[in-house]
């Protein structure tokens, strides 16, 4: 999932409130998986760039909530405007090439590549942020790219360039995510959200009269619901972590296998081969074992990261 802006939980949380942040991690984490089917179905008939951009304008409509959550239009205000503009392109590169990748890939297996941003954020945390990475973080990241080159089989005939764009994706919302931590020192949650909407819809206009295809009453009806799961689900995932730790929430993170796998089965008919759950298990291995020994070596942990996720 996305790197939380949400203001850290108590340091000690009680069980029922860490029991409460269980409860909406799974539910923020089913509804990115709703949002991840639902760019694949809408893949089928639809451009990336209307999807991107209809995602963005109906993802406007709980963009609102975090606005009035964090005080109205004052939240808004910012010194920062090339690095919104920064991020909001990188989540529009990401949000793109996923829902491109997608076309030509199982669900579960595209949602199983998209888990590899939090290994390249380990990766580019030292060159980038000046932050160390040891020894056994580089080590889970190594075998986390080993276990993505297991998935992928390059040089087989089961190599699908569609699996090239969802790393694309991965590795672009990693970037987003690093400025993310910038960003999060002086900006708030709802500014983050909101100009990352208005600049990924104002990005995708160019290309809307070449791709463009008026939706019928009911796609219109899946893109609304499109806008307003993907966007709930980051509010949700953000009242998750004010109850409980990311080091305790991070597991959770990828039940987003399970659902991608059950929800590729049933409107798809997919069924994942045995290398990719095994690629996907130890990817997720992998990301656990670097929000754990984060959480050892600075106090401050980070949860794994997905491209689709973020507002």
């Amino acid at each position: 999932m996305s790197l939380s802006t949400a203001p850290p939980p108590k340091p000690a949380a009680a069980p029922q409130r860490a029991q409460t942040g269980i409860v909406l991690m799974t539910l923020a984490v089913f509804g990115f998986s709703l949002s991840d089917a639902t760019a694949k179905w809408l893949g089928e008939g639809y451009s990336p760039f209307q999807i991107v951009f209809l995602r963005h304008v109906f993802g406007m409509l709980p963009a609102a909530v975090f606005v009035w959550r964090d005080g109205g239009f004052a939240c808004l205000a910012t010194r920062r405007p090339l690095a919104h503009a920064l991020r909001a392109g990188l989540m529009l590169v990401a949000f793109v090439s996923f829902v491109a990748g997608l076309q030509g890939l199982p669900l579960a297996e595209a949602v199983a590549i998209s888990f590899t941003a939090p290994l390249f954020i380990t990766a580019l945390s030292q060159p980038l942020l000046g932050e160390p990475v040891g020894s056994r973080r580089w080590g889970a990241v190594l075998v986390g790219f080993l276990a993505m080159l297991l998935m992928l089989r390059p040089g087989t005939d089961a190599f699908s360039p569609h699996a090239l764009l969802v790393l694309l994706s991965a590795l672009a919302f990693a970037l987003a995510m690093m400025l993310t931590r910038r960003l999060a020192r002086s900006e708030t949650s709802a500014a983050m959200a909101v100009y990352t909407a208005l600049g990924g819809g104002l990005a995708t206009l160019p290309f809307l009269p070449a791709v463009w295809k008026t939706p019928g009453p009911v796609d219109l009806t899946v893109f609304v619901l499109f806008g307003i799961i993907g966007g709930t689900a980051a509010y949700v995932m953000i009242a998750a972590h004010r109850h409980a730790p990311a080091v305790v929430l991070a597991p959770f993170n990828y039940t987003a296998l399970v659902w991608a796998a059950a929800l590729g089965w049933l409107i798809w008919h997919e069924s994942p081969v045995a290398l990719t759950w095994l690629g996907a298990a130890i990817i997720a291995a992998s990301g656990l074992y670097i929000a754990h020994r984060e959480a050892v070596v600075s106090g401050r942990p980070r949860i794994p990261a997905r491209p689709a996720d973020e507002v």
